[in-house]
C-alpha cells in the first residue's frame, strides 16, 4: 500500500518507517524539516521525502489538499494535537483513503482510578495536551462510529529509545538523576516513590501502529493503549536503576511542596505532570484483536536509552 505518514522523522518514526519498508509498502515521509531520523537505517533509500509545514499550511487552509495529493492508502498521523486539526484532514480524506490512523497518549485518561486503566475507562483529561489529546480522540472516534471515516486511535505511553533522554526515576527528563543513581549518591523523591509512571519502547509504538494496519477491520472505529506490559513506581524504577551500576539506591522522600524547592521549575514541572497523572494502562485490548506483544518490559527499554547517554557522553557514570 501507499503509506504517509506524518512526523516520520520523529521518535517513532525511526521505527515504523523502516517497518512499512521491510513489509513492502511504499512510503512517503513527510515532515516539516530535514531533519534527519533518530534512528538510521538503510531502509530510509527507498522513502520519499516530503518536506511540508503543517501549522502554517493549516494557517493556509491547504495541509489536507497536500496529503490527498499523494495519493495514500493509509495515512499514519503522528503529530496530530488538536480536534481542529484532525477536522481539517479527515474533511479532505473521506472517501480517499482505506485507513487513517492517528497518535493520541495515555493522558487521555487523566488520574487513574482502577489500574491497570482500560480503553473503555471514562475520560477525565486535565492539562492542555491531555484534554486536547482526547478532544481529538473523541472526534475521530465519532466520524469513525458514526460516518464510516476509518479512524484509529493509538495511545502511547512515555516513549523511550536510543537518542533522547527518558523519563527518569524522579518522574522528568533531567539525565543526571541516573548520574546520581550511578555514583551512589542520594536521590530525593517526592512523597513515597509510590507514583507511577509507565514506559514503551519507540519501536513497540512502531509495532503497534503496523499491527493495526494488518488488522484493519479490529481496529478501526477504535482506540488502543500501547504501554509496556506493566508500569513502575517511581521508588521500584530508582532501585532498579542503581542496580545497573551496581549500587544501592540511596533514596530520600520528601513531601511535594519540599521537595520542588530543590528542582528548576522545568523539573518540577514535568514531575508533578507525571506524578499527578500516575499512569497504569492494560495493554489486553491491543493483544487481544491486534495481537499487539510488547518486545520491552519498561526497564529494558531505559536501559537501553541510559545506555546511549552513558556512550555518546551525555552523562558520566
Amino acid at each position: 500500500m501507499r503509506i504517509a505518514v506524518l512526523g516520520a522523522t520523529g521518535h517513532v518514526g525511526g521505527y515504523l518507517v523502516p517497518r512499512l519498508v521491510e513489509l513492502g509498502h511504499e512510503v512517503t515521509a513527510v515532515s516539516r524539516g530535514r531533519r534527519e531520523p533518530y534512528r538510521t537505517h538503510a531502509a530510509w533509500k527507498d522513502v520519499r521525502r516530503v518536506q511540508l509545514d503543517r501549522e502554517a499550511l493549516e494557517a493556509e487552509g491547504t495541509f489536507a489538499a497536500k496529503i490527498l495529493a499523494l495519493s495514500p492508502d493509509v495515512v499514519v498521523d503522528m503529530i496530530c494535537f488538536t480536534a481542529d486539526s484532525a477536522r481539517h484532514l479527515v474533511e479532505a480524506l473521506k472517501g480517499a483513503v482505506q485507513h487513517y490512523l492517528c497518535c493520541g497518549t495515555i493522558w487521555v485518561h487523566g488520574h487513574s482510578t482502577v489500574v491497570p486503566t482500560t480503553e473503555s475507562a471514562p475520560r477525565r483529561p486535565f492539562g492542555e495536551y491531555g484534554v486536547r489529546k482526547e478532544e481529538m480522540e473523541r472526534y475521530l472516534l465519532e466520524q469513525a462510529r458514526l460516518h464510516g471515516f476509518p479512524a484509529t486511535v493509538l495511545h502511547p505511553g512515555h516513549i523511550v529509545g536510543e537518542g533522547w533522554p527518558p523519563l527518569n526515576p524522579a518522574g522528568n527528563f533531567n539525565p543526571r538523576v541516573f548520574e546520581l543513581l550511578a555514583g551512589g549518591r542520594e536521590l530525593p523523591l517526592p512523597n513515597l516513590g509510590l507514583e507511577t509512571v509507565h514506559h514503551v519502547h519507540a519501536d513497540d509504538v512502531a509495532q503497534g501502529f503496523v499491527r493495526a494496519i494488518a488488522n484493519w477491520s479490529a481496529s478501526v472505529a477504535e482506540s488502543f493503549h500501547l504501554v509496556s506490559p506493566t508500569a513502575l513506581t517511581l521508588r521500584g524504577y530508582a532501585e532498579k536503576a542503581a542496580a545497573w551500576f551496581g549500587r544501592e539506591a540511596k533514596l530520600r522522600f520528601l513531601p511535594w511542596e519540599q521537595w520542588k524547592q530543590g528542582e528548576t521549575e522545568e523539573d518540577a514541572g514535568y514531575t508533578w505532570d507525571h506524578i499527578a497523572h500516575s499512569p497504569n494502562c492494560s495493554i489486553e485490548k491491543a493483544g487481544r484483536l491486534l495481537g499487539y506483544q510488547p518486545r520491552y518490559a519498561s526497564l529494558e527499554a531505559v536501559h537501553e536509552s541510559v545506555r546511549w547517554l552513558i556512550e555518546h557522553e551525555v552523562i558520566s557514570v
